[in-house]
């Protein structure tokens, strides 16, 4: 183990985060548009009272979306814990914006057996690729590409897919996030993961993992290979260790703003799953790539037929 950079075993934070109780919203009201618009209103007015109003003064000058406002002032927000009200309201929001961007179960998305006809190698009833908002996923568990900080993008309405992931899930999220980098005392190592609950999202848990940097203009390594392969492997062997994750979706790490080329990511991700599915072939029912863009979905494509 690193001295400088140690890292903390699932064990160490699995009670601190509660993440053996499941996140339950069996009582959440769905709102209606005129209340939507009143909650939302509602929510900032607490936000701005909790700084004074002086950062939401700059949010407000800079978005003119009452929505896009509420997002900005959650993901500058520092950790800290919130009143319960609140956080109800917000669940209440969360979750009609979930219903309404329509969930996807996995189970019915068709396998990479069906969609793949050159496929190449075995358990491809396993695996899926799909491309689409990994935040509709209706599955055990989706992995985020994390920051080595590990509490979520700070930059107001980022495209990253950290910040997408915490504003769909509620600060609940970056709390517990605050919760676990507490414990371990030093930024998160590259390649490693780690696990908390999905709060507001389908998905029941959230794996988060820090993907290697390839600088713009720079080479790609063995050393960003093995790193981005790491990264995969350390989610699925967490995830191995919650007997209740059958279903993993998994993002295209370390392909946005950390500059991995996607070709070369795609090869990675899919060999490096498919070698540790073929050591564990009933550890897992579905395991998807999920990808956003129609390139990133040429590239996984191209990667399962073994190109």
């Amino acid at each position: 183990m690193n001295l400088k950079n140690p890292q903390t075993d699932l064990e160490a934070y699995r009670n601190t985060i509660h993440l053996d109780h499941p996140c339950k919203y069996a009582s959440i009201r769905y709102l209606s548009i005129n209340d939507r618009s009143k909650v939302i209103n509602e929510l900032i007015n607490w936000l701005a009272n909790e700084d004074n109003g002086n950062t939401t003064k700059q949010i407000l000058r800079e978005f003119k979306d009452q929505r896009q406002v509420l997002r900005a002032l959650l993901n500058i927000r520092q950790p800290k814990p919130l009143d319960a009200v609140f956080l109800d309201m917000l669940d209440c929001l969360l979750q009609t914006e979930a219903y309404e961007k329509e969930i996807v179960k996995v189970g019915n998305l068709a396998s990479a057996a069906e969609t793949i006809p050159t496929l190449q190698g075995e358990n491809g009833d396993n695996l899926v690729l799909w491309q689409g908002d990994i935040t509709r996923l209706a599955i055990d568990a989706i992995v985020n590409a994390a920051n080595s900080q590990m509490l979520g993008c700070f930059h107001p309405l980022h495209a990253c897919i950290d910040n997408v992931i915490h504003s769909c899930a509620g600060p609940q999220l970056r709390e517990d996030c605050h919760s676990i980098m507490r414990i371990q005392g030093a930024p998160e190592k590259t390649g490693d993961a780690k696990i908390t609950r999905a709060y507001n999202l389908p998905a029941q848990f959230i794996l988060h993992t820090v993907g290697p940097i390839v600088p713009q203009g720079t080479f790609l390594t063995d050393e960003h290979r093995v790193l981005l392969a790491s990264c995969y492997i350390s989610c699925l062997e967490l995830a191995n260790r919650i007997k209740h994750i059958r279903s993993i979706a998994f993002c295209a790490i370390s392909t946005g703003v950390f500059g991995f080329p996607k070709k070369e990511a795609a090869q990675i991700a899919v060999y490096t799953v498919k070698h540790w599915i073929d050591k564990h072939p009933d550890r897992f029912d579905r395991i998807l790539h999920c990808v956003y863009s129609q390139e990133d979905y040429r590239e996984y494509f191209r990667a399962f037929q073994g190109e």
